[in-house]
C-alpha cells in the first residue's frame, strides 16, 4: 500500500519542484500510521499471554476473544490483530467503510473456528445498512459474560457507520441532524458529543453493554487532541459531556428550529451517557495506538533526512479552512532557512456558502493558493490522511505562488470558485488534486509547507 500511495504522491505532483522528495516525505507521514503497524507496536502474544501495552491478559482465563472493528481502518486492523492471536478460539463483528474481499475475508474463511460477520456501514452521513451495524454491535456485547474478552478495533468514520438510535429517534431525524452538522462548521468533537446522547452503542454504550466482560480498545484517532470520547463518538470510553451540553451546541450553531422535534425529546428522555469514574470502565483497558501527532513526527523526520529544515506547527488546527489558510501562509513570510519543510496538524471545517464540490482539504488549499499568489519557490500540500476529503475522490491538492495564475489562463478565477465552495473544479483542470486513493489509515489532516 505505502509504494502505491508514495507512486500516487508522485504523480499529483509530476509538474512541480522536488516532487520525488514530497512524495517520500508525504508517504512516510501514511506508513508512520498505518493501521497494521500500529496494531503490531501495541499488542503481542507470549505463548498464553496477550500483552497488551502494559498490561498482560492470561488467556486461560478467557472461553474466548470477541473482536468488534468499526472504521474505515477496520480491515488493517483486524488482519494484524488476527495474526497476533494466531488460533486462539475468536469470534467477530467488522463494520467498515466497504466491504473487502482480502486479506481478512480469505483468512476468516479458511482459519476455523472463527466466526465473523462483516457488515459495512454508511459514511459520512448513517444509513439503514449503520444502523443494521449498530444494532448488531449493541446485541454483541450484550451477550458477553465475566468469561469474555472483547477487543474493540476504532477507527474514523465508526460515529457514522455504527449508530443504534435510542428508541424514539428514527433514522431520517439522524441524518437531517448529520448533514446540518457537516455544512455548519460544527468540530468533529461537537458533533460526536451530540451523537453521543442520541446513540446506545456510543458514549460507552458498547462497554456499558458488554459489561461484566473485559474490553480492550486499540483506538486510531481522528480527532484533534485525541479525546478518547470523541473518536468514533467514545463506544468504549466514559463521556464527560452532558445532555445540557449537547443542546448547547444546537443552540450555538442556531439549530433548535431546524432539527426535528424528536431530536429534542429523545434529549430530554434518554438517560445519562456513564461518565469518568464510573466503576464499569476498571474492567476497560483503551490505548491510542496512532494519531495525527505520529504521522505529522515521520513526516518531519523523513525531511530532515533528505536535507531539509523540518519545524512543527502543532497539530491542533481547528476553525474555518480558508482562515487557517492565511493564518499557515503566514509563515511562508518567516525567516526559515531553505529547503524547509513545515508540517500542521489537525483538521478544518467548511461552512457551505455555495453549491459547489470539495472537502476541507482542498479549500484550505484554494484560499492559501489565493495568499501565496506571487511568491517564488513554495508550494503548500493539503491532505486527509485517508485519502479522501468531502464528497470527493481527492485527499487534497498542492499549491504554489502561480496556481492562482495557471487558473487564470485557464479563464478560472481562485476567488469565485472559493467564493461557491468549489475548489475540486478550480484544481480538477490544472492536475493539482492529490489522489492516492484510501489508505486505510485516518489521523485527521495534514498540511505541510515547503520552501526551497
Amino acid at each position: 500500500m505505502t509504494k502505491l500511495v508514495k507512486k500516487n504522491f508522485a504523480d499529483a505532483l509530476q509538474n512541480h519542484p522536488r516532487r520525488d522528495d514530497i512524495a517520500q516525505i508525504l508517504a512516510a507521514c501514511i506508513e508512520a500510521v498505518e493501521p497494521g503497524n500500529a496494531i503490531r507496536r501495541f499488542v503481542r502474544r507470549n505463548k498464553n499471554i496477550l500483552h497488551v501495552s502494559s498490561r498482560a491478559y492470561p488467556l486461560d482465563e478467557f472461553k474466548r476473544i470477541n473482536i468488534l472493528g468499526l472504521g474505515k481502518a477496520t480491515e488493517a486492523m483486524s488482519l494484524a490483530l488476527l495474526d497476533v492471536l494466531a488460533s486462539f478460539p475468536s469470534r467477530g463483528l467488522l463494520i467498515p467503510k466497504q466491504a473487502f474481499d482480502s486479506p481478512v475475508c480469505r483468512k476468516i474463511h479458511f482459519a476455523p473456528p472463527q466466526e465473523f460477520t462483516i457488515l459495512p456501514g454508511g459514511h459520512p452521513i448513517p444509513t439503514e445498512a449503520s444502523v443494521l451495524a449498530g444494532n448488531e454491535a449493541f446485541e454483541f456485547a450484550s451477550s458477553l459474560d465475566e468469561s469474555d474478552l472483547l477487543i474493540c478495533l476504532i477507527s474514523g468514520g465508526g460515529s457514522a457507520l455504527m449508530t443504534s438510535p435510542q428508541p424514539g429517534l428514527d433514522l431520517e431525524a439522524l441524518q437531517s441532524l448529520t448533514k446540518l452538522l457537516l455544512s455548519c462548521g460544527a468540530r468533529v468533537d461537537e458533533s460526536n458529543a451530540l451523537r453521543r446522547h442520541l446513540d446506545k452503542v456510543k458514549g460507552g454504550g458498547i462497554a456499558k453493554a458488554a459489561f461484566p466482560a473485559r474490553v480492550v480498545s486499540l483506538i486510531l484517532s481522528d480527532v484533534v487532541g485525541n479525546p478518547l470520547e470523541a473518536i468514533a463518538s467514545g463506544p468504549t470510553a466514559p463521556d464527560p459531556s452532558t445532555k445540557e451540553d449537547a443542546l448547547n451546541i444546537l443552540k450555538k450553531y442556531d439549530l433548535m428550529k431546524k432539527i426535528s422535534a424528536t431530536i429534542l425529546r429523545v434529549l430530554e428522555s434518554s438517560p445519562e451517557t456513564p461518565k469518568p469514574g464510573d466503576a464499569l470502565f476498571e474492567r476497560v483497558q483503551n490505548v491510542l495506538v496512532g494519531s495525527n501527532l505520529l504521522a505529522a513526527q515521520a513526516g518531519l523526520e523523513k525531511a530532515k533526512s533528505l536535507g531539509f529544515h523540518a519545524h512543527f506547527l502543532g497539530d491542533a488546527w481547528q476553525g474555518e479552512a480558508r482562515e487557517s489558510a492565511k493564518e499557515l501562509c503566514g509563515y511562508f513570510k518567516r525567516d526559515y532557512k531553505r529547503p524547509f519543510c513545515l508540517i500542521a496538524g489537525g483538521e478544518t471545517t467548511v461552512t457551505l456558502r455555495g453549491d459547489g464540490k470539495g472537502g476541507r482539504n482542498q479549500e484550505l488549499a484554494l484560499a492559501a493558493a489565493i495568499e501565496m499568489s506571487g511568491l517564488q519557490n513554495v508550494m503548500l500540500i493539503a491532505l486527509a490522511t485517508d485519502g479522501e476529503d468531502g464528497p470527493t475522490d481527492a485527499a487534497g491538492a498542492v499549491v504554489t505562488g502561480e496556481t492562482c495564475q495557471r487558473g487564470e489562463r485557464l479563464g478560472m478565477n481562485a476567488q469565485t470558485f472559493l467564493s461557491r465552495n468549489d475548489a475540486y473544479a478550480f484544481f480538477d483542470p490544472l492536475g493539482d488534486l492529490l489522489k492516492p486513493g484510501p489508505t486505510g489509515t485516518n489521523v485527521n489532516d495534514l498540511t505541510v509547507l515547503i520552501g526551497w
